[in-house]
């Protein structure tokens, strides 16, 4: 999808501040955060959002949750807990429709979350 915000992200259309990059997925600081450390973990492949995934995207989820682990030991928030959340359409917070994992830490989180 070439107006995708995430998309144009992924292909350096628009700047951020990445964390990771590889071929298959980009992570970059979300620039309203709600939490000191608020990571998005995106994939390049455009995916609309979890209702979206299918079977031959199961590998590539799993790499955004060991990404996302990855980058939680960088920022030192894996000791005291971090979160990691999908965001599924509008009523679930959903903004961007391309797939994106936050990750959240740095802070005490409250639960329920919403």
């Amino acid at each position: 999808m070439t107006d995708c915000l995430f998309c144009k992200i992924f292909r350096k259309e628009i700047k951020s501040k990445v964390v990771y990059e590889d071929d298959e997925i980009m992570a970059f600081e979300d620039i309203n955060p709600q939490a000191p450390v608020h990571i998005l973990i995106i994939p390049a492949k455009h995916i609309e959002n979890l209702n979206e995934i299918t079977e031959q995207d199961k590998d590539l989820i799993g790499k955004m949750f060991l990404v996302a682990k990855k980058i939680a030991h960088e920022k030192n928030i894996s000791a005291d807990g971090y979160r990691t959340v999908f965001n599924t359409n509008k009523n679930a917070g959903q903004a961007v429709f391309h797939l994106h994992l936050h990750l959240l830490g740095g802070r005490k989180m409250a639960w329920p979350p919403g």
